[in-house]
């Protein structure tokens, strides 16, 4: 037999064939699949009269998708996952709804009660746990499968139900909240899920909204049926809760209420926390050391929300009814009212960038968000949206009480 020898290819071929393999493969290397996208820059907007979210990034300053199918959205809340991957909407009707922000779609949904306002995700994005108007009482869900994990109701021992309020997530898979008719302060642990032990404290009359403090260590709950707030020190639970602002109102004569404020939008910047007073056109401050009021700014109208820039300089303020159209600024330092803006006609919610350099409010009757530069007090942004109420942006993710 001969042997033949291989014949092989020209130089300049292989060259030509090992340039394009190259490139080929540094191109697979270098191309991100068109969906790649961090989670970090996201956030939702609900759109209140139409069952939807919208799905926006915050560098761009643009809507990505919507979101349909998510039932009443007319009083919603929105936590989101330890990864900020997902959205968990609480609708008034009882919906709990898990979107999933990269895929723009819904991941689950069930209707658990029939009248809720608001949830609350474990530190450890485990457990959500939705707090209910009808009938009372919250229930754990399991975060992935949203399986019903327990059901804790809100009855006081001669069998009323009571509607719970101010529902906040504290450290290791424990959340507090009020009950507005039975007046007490509630902390359930779900160390064991399917076996939870629940503490509870003197809350005052008629709790209507709670939130905790940014550093973890304070309860505080507004009151409807008494002027003043109900105050748990996390830290020391065995002294149980106590009274501030005792009677800040007393032998004034309230104006009529038009909307509650909303506590999660109370401020606590600089040592002192600054809250919406019911029923009077002034924001309170209070020593948050002392927890007693040094004193009152003056404000346009009734506020809702008194949220502070997330440097503790400004506290911008939105009012209730009839004069919702209006934001006012006040400056922390001087405890002066600086900036009166005039954003858009209802405006619903405020929401700062992380870093504090941008706001974003709802404008509902002007179906559009608007887009504030906090630095010159000028819109520098928005887009359309029917009737946008809520806005919650990723960051919230890795805030307690949020």
């Amino acid at each position: 037999m001969s042997s033949q020898k291989p014949r092989l290819a020209p130089p300049v071929l292989w060259g030509v064939v090992l340039s394009a393999m190259v490139f080929l493969l540094s191109a697979c290397a270098s191309t991100p699949p068109a969906a790649l996208r961090g989670t970090g820059d996201l956030g939702v907007v609900i759109e209140r009269a139409d069952g939807r979210v919208k799905i926006v990034e915050t560098s761009g300053r643009s809507v990505l998708a919507t979101v349909e199918g998510l039932g009443d959205l007319s009083h919603a809340s929105v936590v989101f996952s330890r990864d900020a991957r997902y959205a968990y909407v609480f609708g008034r009707d009882g919906g709990l709804t898990k979107v999933d922000l990269l895929e723009a779609r819904i991941a689950g949904r069930v209707v658990q009660a029939g009248n809720a306002i608001g949830g609350s995700i474990s530190h450890d994005g485990s457990l959500v746990v939705v707090q209910n108007y009808e009938p009372g009482g919250i229930k754990a869900f399991d975060a992935h499968t949203l399986e019903l994990v327990a059901d804790v109701p809100a009855t006081t021992e001669d069998g009323r139900r009571s509607k719970v309020v101010g529902l906040a997530d504290l450290s290791g898979k424990r959340f507090i909240y009020a009950l507005f008719e039975a007046g007490e302060i509630r902390i359930t642990d779900f160390a064991d899920p399917r076996n939870p032990v629940t503490q509870r404290f003197a809350g005052g009359n008629q709790p209507y909204d709670a939130l905790v403090t940014p550093n973890g260590r304070h309860y505080i709950a507004g009151l409807f049926g008494e002027d003043g707030l109900a105050l748990v020190d996390l830290w020391n639970l065995d002294k149980g809760s106590s009274k501030i602002l005792d009677g800040y109102g007393r032998g004034e004569q309230p104006l009529p209420v038009f909307k509650m404020p909303h506590l999660r939008g109370w401020s606590v910047a600089g040592g002192r926390a600054y809250l919406p007073a019911i029923g009077r056109h002034e924001v309170l401050v209070v020593n948050t050391t002392t927890w007693q009021e040094v004193g009152r700014i003056p404000v346009k109208s009734q506020p809702v929300f008194a949220m502070a820039r997330p440097d503790g300089r400004e506290i911008w303020v939105n009012f209730a009814f009839p004069d919702n159209g209006w934001v006012q600024v006040i400056d922390t330092v001087s405890g002066q009212v600086t900036h009166t803006l005039q954003p858009g006609r209802g405006i619903l919610h405020m929401e700062f960038l992380s870093k504090g350099h941008e706001v974003w409010l709802s404008a509902r009757d002007d179906n559009r968000v608007v887009i504030y530069d906090t630095a010159t007090k000028t819109p520098i942004g928005g887009f359309d949206s029917l009737s946008p109420s809520g806005i919650f942006f990723t960051t919230r993710a890795a805030r307690t009480g949020f």
